[in-house]
């Protein structure tokens, strides 16, 4: 498996190129990056400014690992207006478009939400229409995905939607392409179950997975801690990575909240995944 940090973990105003030079100086694979509506990279970038970023990552030495989107939080393909729904679905077309200049293999997707407690005055959404919606809005995305060859990773998120990997995995299944899978999150399960049983139940359907921690009896957004610091079992994790012949990026998705030295995070989670990948054992015995 390759190593890499997600562009969110850095401290606020590091730009791309700067995050790309601190990632490798800590020791990452790759650097997962982030598209907004406005910024670096946007649904806006050009083709010489897209290249740009491809070059800044081949001097650095580093991989573009994957990308990200947060607009999926504004825009869910959940959504019961019809308006919502296709501005959403623009947005990840346009990812895909992106994700294919750049050379990423995987985007990911937030597909919307039935709830969210932590955004209060979102609208709540009922199930039923959220799981139909989502699932229409995926299925014409594959064709999309299909044609740039690029995957769409539908991650699993605190949206009160696609609550069990049993679900997840019925979910993907019923859109049925081998172009969307699961952009796996290792911390946002601890809440309610246990990522290895979701790593078994979701099999070769993963294309990406994120690595966060997270303390059960902290609660809420508070309970997202350093990798090692909460009660996700790694070692189980990596087994069951193991098992279903996982090889691809485990990207650490980390908070800044650092009060100083802020990049120092971006070091501590190296180590960690040093540590749980094995990485640092096999440093000593060579």
């Amino acid at each position: 498996m390759k190593k890499g940090i997600n562009i969110w973990s850095f401290p606020p105003g590091f730009t791309i190129a700067e995050s790309m030079a601190l990632a490798k100086q800590a020791g990452f694979d790759g650097i997962e990056l982030a598209l907004g509506e406005e910024g670096e990279l946007s649904t806006g970038s050009s083709a010489a400014e897209l290249q740009q970023i491809k070059n800044e990552a081949e001097r650095h030495g580093i991989e573009i690992a994957g990308l990200a989107s947060g607009l999926g939080w504004q825009y869910g393909l959940t959504s019961e207006h019809r308006e919502v729904r296709e501005k959403a679905a623009d947005i990840i077309a346009k990812q895909l478009e992106i994700a294919a200049h750049l050379g990423v293999d995987t985007i990911l997707v937030v597909p919307g939400w039935v709830g969210v407690d932590f955004m209060p005055g979102n609208e709540i959404t009922d199930y039923d229409a959220a799981y139909g919606n989502a699932l229409t809005g995926l299925k014409k995305l594959a064709e999309v995905a299909e044609k740039y060859k690029v995957s769409i990773g539908v991650e699993n998120v605190w949206n009160k939607f696609l609550l069990s990997p049993v679900e997840m995995r019925a979910f993907l299944d019923d859109i049925g392409s081998p172009y969307v899978g699961s952009y796996f999150d290792v911390g946002n399960t601890v809440s309610t179950g246990y990522p290895e049983h979701w790593i078994k139940a979701l099999g070769g359907r993963i294309k990406k997975v994120h690595f966060k921690d997270y303390r059960r009896e902290a609660g809420g957004l508070a309970g997202f801690v350093d990798l090692l610091a909460g009660d996700v079992n790694y070692p189980a994790v990596v087994e069951q990575l193991r098992n279903i012949g996982y090889t691809n990026y485990v990207t650490a998705e980390m908070i800044p909240s650092y009060r100083h030295h802020g990049e120092q995070i971006i070091f501590n989670a190296s180590a960690s995944m040093d540590a749980i990948l094995g990485r640092d054992r096999r440093r000593a015995e060579a």
